[in-house]
């Protein structure tokens, strides 16, 4: 029974070693490849006197050695930091700094892009590149993946037990940058394996792995398919209709997806594609109608619906059965939670009394990296039963939702401004500190707006300081050089008057986005 991270891939390839672990580009990686891959890999990075939890960020596309080095920092006793392959060099930057990395892993490419914002990160120690040609950095030690491999081990990893931390997952909040969630082995072990349990995965299964394996969700699908032995396909698709051609080609069996590639997936033709056991969506709510859609192109496919924080990993599923009757709901605790509904005074709320979604359990992670404040407002302690002599650590995840007399959960809203756009969360403050950069305003606001493909859009409104003349094209133009695409704003609104302030004298974003929803009511999904 697998207990540490690594122990996932082990296990299995004792059990099964001549069994598909992982496939990308034509390259099929067995699990007894895979275990002594990721042992050569832990082996390496302890030669470069990494200590006990040290962090290694990934900074690269879906890829073998994207897999290789989260896996292997976790057998060496580190830390990964996996970094979305989106991000801009100064989002790099801040995770690097913030996390502390003492190696990085990724392209010759992309560090090319990083060499002006590396002095900013002390910690960083070693580069790790695949590809060739890497720029020389002054006080970085840079190697190339294949020659770092072959200098490596054997060392003894450092001693581990299950509630060490694993991993950084950075996600954004509803301030300021990202921050860094901790997760422990345990966390990550748990979560494999309820969620293979619910959705019944096998050693026949195939997943498509299309999410970034810096969300939750797109990690999900290596460590589910880990803890049964299923195969997993790395794609890093360029156009929607490919997917469709790989799920044929690849003879997938699973496929997981957010909201707004579920509602492009829905308008493809799916008739005479090899079926799909099951397919899963999270990261926002799944529009009715593309329920519909998805129901009709893929009848002998079972719909899992499922709701999940960065923090818990996974909260909440909606069994395929129960689709037809509430497919507006976000359904029942994953296996080995729970969540519950609790009022401000910590009661239990009655049925259909909103409430705030907490969760309890070994999926809850560990807190906030090196933030206290925040991880003490999230993770907070949840009276004992009666008798007990310790209270646990739960997550109050800030938002709201209702539950049934049958215990069903329905998902009403979120209590903090975090936007939720194309499966991401985006903090309103980082698009707002790069409009403010520019110096040609003298306020911003982005507010999310409700949009029928993309869950919620942005819109920026901010107001041009005094004795400037400035057009929205400026301002989206120093957003597009500073942010990922599905950090962009929908809409640019330059203004002359001061933006509304709420009591406290704040700029008023929950009362501008209740003002600008209906702008996208009319685009068609």
């Amino acid at each position: 029974m697998a207990q540490l991270l690594h122990d996932l891939i082990l296990d299995t390839a004792r059990q099964t070693p001549a069994g598909l672990a992982l496939r990308y580009a034509d390259n099929n990686m067995d699990y007894a490849t895979l275990a002594a891959s990721v042992a050569a890999c832990a082996d390496a990075l302890l030669g470069l006197g990494l200590q006990r939890l040290d962090r290694v960020a990934v900074w690269l596309e879906k890829r073998e050695e994207a897999v290789l080095a989260m896996f292997g920092a976790a057998a060496a006793g580190c830390a990964f930091v996996p970094v979305n392959p989106l991000l801009k060099p100064d989002q790099v930057a801040h995770i690097l700094r913030d996390s502390g990395a003492r190696v990085l892993v990724t392209s010759a490419a992309r560090l090319a892009g990083l060499e002006l914002v590396l002095g900013r990160c002390p910690d960083l120690r070693h580069v790790i590149h695949t590809g060739a040609d890497a720029p020389r950095l002054a006080g970085l030690e840079v190697q190339d993946w294949d020659g770092w491999l072959r200098r490596g081990g054997p060392h003894t990893p450092h001693a581990c037990v299950e509630t060490d931390m694993a991993a950084l997952l950075y996600t954004s909040g509803s301030s300021g940058k990202p921050k860094g969630v901790v997760l422990s082995h345990r966390n990550l072990v748990a979560g494999a394996q309820s969620v293979a349990h619910y959705l019944g995965n096998n050693a026949h299964d195939r997943l498509l792995a299309v999410l970034p394996l810096s969300f939750d969700y797109g990690l999900s699908q290596l460590t589910s398919a880990f803890a049964c032995g299923a195969g997993v396909v790395l794609m890093n698709q360029l156009l929607v209709r490919d997917i469709p051609e790989m799920v044929e080609r690849e003879r997938i069996t699973a496929l997981a997806a957010v909201p707004p590639l579920w509602i492009q997936l829905a308008a493809l033709d799916w008739r005479g594609r090899h079926p799909l056991r099951y397919i899963t969506s999270s990261g926002g709510t799944l529009p009715l109608p593309t329920v519909a859609a998805l129901r009709e192109r893929m009848p002998r496919t079972a719909i899992y619906l499922m709701y999940g924080l960065t923090e818990a990993f996974r909260s909440t599923y909606l069994a395929p059965e129960q689709l037809a009757r509430r497919p507006d709901s976000i359904g029942k605790a994953v296996p080995n939670a729970e969540v519950m509904a609790l009022a401000p005074d910590g009661r239990r709320c009655a049925p259909n009394e909103p409430g705030e979604l907490v969760q309890r359990g070994p999926l809850v992670a560990l807190g906030y990296w090196n933030d206290p404040v925040r991880t003490a407002t999230c993770f907070r302690p949840l009276a004992a039963a009666p008798g007990m002599p310790l209270t646990e650590t739960a997550l109050w995840s800030g938002d709201t939702v209702r539950m049934d007399e049958e215990g069903y959960l329905y998902f009403i809203g979120r209590r903090d401004e975090t936007i939720k756009t194309s499966g991401y969360r985006v903090s309103p403050t980082e698009v707002e500190e790069v409009v403010y950069a520019t110096g040609l305003v003298s306020e911003a606001a982005a507010v999310g707006v409700p949009h029928p493909v993309l869950g919620q859009a942005i819109a920026l409104l901010a107001v041009a300081r005094e004795g400037c003349e400035l057009a929205g094209a400026v301002l989206l133009a120093a957003c597009r050089a500073k942010l990922p695409a599905y950090m962009l704003p929908a809409l640019v609104d330059v203004r002359s008057e001061a933006l509304p302030r709420n009591p406290n004298g704040k700029i008023d974003r929950r009362g501008i986005g209740a003002d600008l929803s209906h702008l996208f009511a009319n685009v068609a999904p």
